[in-house]
């Protein structure tokens, strides 16, 4: 794209490609000079013009310019990035119809679902911590709400290869950092507000802020789905500049949930809408997820032109999102779960859902750990809650980085008075420790990294199976010996 169509008064220059990062490759590139928390892109514009940066766009005075440069001072260089961005890309999202999804927990699962219904119907994308996701196309994610060059250039990607919709997944350090404030949302959801991420925001009044701004940028016309049972609900719902959507089960709400159902392989429930009632069946299991599917639901019904009882029948038949209370089933005797349950709210309703379906006098078996660099006061946290519902806790590394899993599994311990705890370094150690020691009828819940296939140690991202595929394993080896034993003793 010529630079003069993106800046009045600019020369004509042709731009291949934009960035911000003056490490990477550019051809005839535009380096946008960005000022983070611990770097400043203006200490970088010589690198950046090294790797095909043939425009800088700065906030602050650039000395020793470069000759063949074009230097572009503006006021603001986040939302300059952010509007250059979309319009590099010719407004992908104006193109297509996107739901996004926002709060502590949930936004995989919902965005997720809409994806699946909505692909039955026509092409959909998806960009979230699962995956970036549309038509045959996979790609491992980057962050959950990618930054808004990449954003832009996805949805582009989404566009040519005939996607009319997307669900995408919007972080509160996404909204902080302005990554979408040049999306065309259709549809924004909120799903809860619980405590997480205040190693970032420092405060949950700022965590709740960050969450705001998804329904304050709404169009008029669009639409502001709502938790009416959240205790952020009226909160939420000031700040919302669409067309106000609530679903819920406790409270009255638009779509609500009753007569509820739930079991290990599925549930059922009846949705209220304006008056009638619908039976629904569905194959996703425990109480959240009910929560999980009303947004879907009511962001569907309203935005994507489907009838009701259209959305209903794709709901016994959902694809398992990956790594969210996902069941690992290969035959034994025990109930085995992974889920990506990294926050207190998380731990507490998976425990929920794990007692009621435990046999009273059977046991509860926990392997999990915290990540390291990150929030430390919810570890011990983390330790109580486990506390009031196992009966073994196995304590394990979960992207430790540069701390010691050891000292990381301490402070949990603080937090746990009357259960038998150990600690296995090993992640795969751990998980094969828990179904060893599990009996008929127990559970096991593997928390903490869902379906993710790396773990983040001191020396970066390394790989690893996965804790579902590691469940898996361990299940068939320790079957296959028992069976292989029984064999030889005959």
């Amino acid at each position: 794209m010529d630079l003069s169509i993106m800046f009045d008064h600019a020369p004509h220059i042709e731009i291949h490609e934009l960035g911000f990062d003056s490490r990477k490759k550019m051809d005839h590139g535009m380096f946008f000079c960005l000022t983070g928390m611990n770097t400043d892109g203006h200490e970088y514009i010589d690198q950046a013009i090294e790797n095909g940066a043939v425009c800088i766009v700065h906030s602050k005075p650039v000395e020793n310019k470069k000759n063949g440069v074009v230097y572009i001072k503006v006021e603001n260089v986040t939302s300059t990035m952010n509007r250059i961005a979309a319009r590099f890309y010719d407004y992908p999202t104006r193109k297509l119809k996107v739901y996004g999804v926002t709060g502590t927990n949930g936004k995989s699962t919902i965005a997720k679902i809409i994806r699946d219904v909505l692909s039955r119907f026509e092409p959909c994308g998806y960009i979230g911590t699962i995956s970036i996701s549309y038509g045959d196309v996979t790609l491992p994610p980057d962050l959950t709400t990618p930054d808004s060059i990449s954003l832009q250039r996805i949805a582009n990607d989404m566009v040519q290869a005939g996607m009319k919709s997307l669900a995408l997944e919007v972080s509160s350090i996404g909204l902080e950092l302005h990554r979408v404030d040049a999306i065309s949302f259709d549809a924004a959801i909120f799903t809860n507000f619980t405590y997480d991420h205040l190693d970032f925001h420092g405060t949950m009044e700022n965590y709740l802020e960050a969450k705001k701004r998804l329904f304050r940028m709404m169009d008029p016309s669009k639409y502001c789905i709502i938790n009416a049972d959240d205790e952020m609900f009226e909160q939420i719902k000031e700040a919302c500049n669409g067309k106000i959507v609530t679903y819920g089960i406790q409270k009255e709400a638009i779509y609500r949930a009753d007569n509820i159902s739930l079991g290990t392989s599925g549930s059922a429930f009846t949705l209220i809408y304006e008056g009638k009632e619908y039976p629904v069946q569905t194959n996703l299991i425990a109480l959240y997820n009910i929560y999980n599917l009303l947004g879907a639901i009511a962001a569907l019904h309203r935005t994507s032109g489907l009838e009701l009882t259209e959305i209903l029948n794709c709901l016994n038949s959902l694809e398992q999102v990956d790594g969210r209370l996902e069941r690992i089933n290969e035959g034994q005797p025990f109930n085995v779960f992974v889920d990506f349950a990294h926050t207190p709210d998380g731990f507490e309703k998976v425990f929920e859902y794990a007692r009621m379906i435990t046999p009273p006098e059977r046991n509860i078996i926990a392997v999990f750990g915290s990540a390291g660099k990150r929030d430390v006061k919810k570890r011990k946290v983390f330790g109580s809650i486990a506390d009031q519902y196992c009966s073994t806790i196995i304590l394990t590394e979960d992207d430790p980085r540069d701390e010691d899993p050891s000292e990381i599994a301490a402070q949990i311990r603080q937090g746990i008075e009357n259960t038998k705890c150990v600690f296995i370094e090993d992640r795969y150690d751990a998980i094969r420790q828990s179904i060893e020691m599990a009996g008929v009828d127990d559970t096991i819940l593997i928390l903490g990294k869902g379906d993710e296939t790396f773990i983040y140690r001191e020396n970066g991202r390394e790989p690893y199976c996965g804790d579902h595929v590691a469940a898996k394993d361990i299940i068939r080896k320790y079957y296959l010996g028992i069976e292989e034993e029984q064999d030889e003793n005959k």
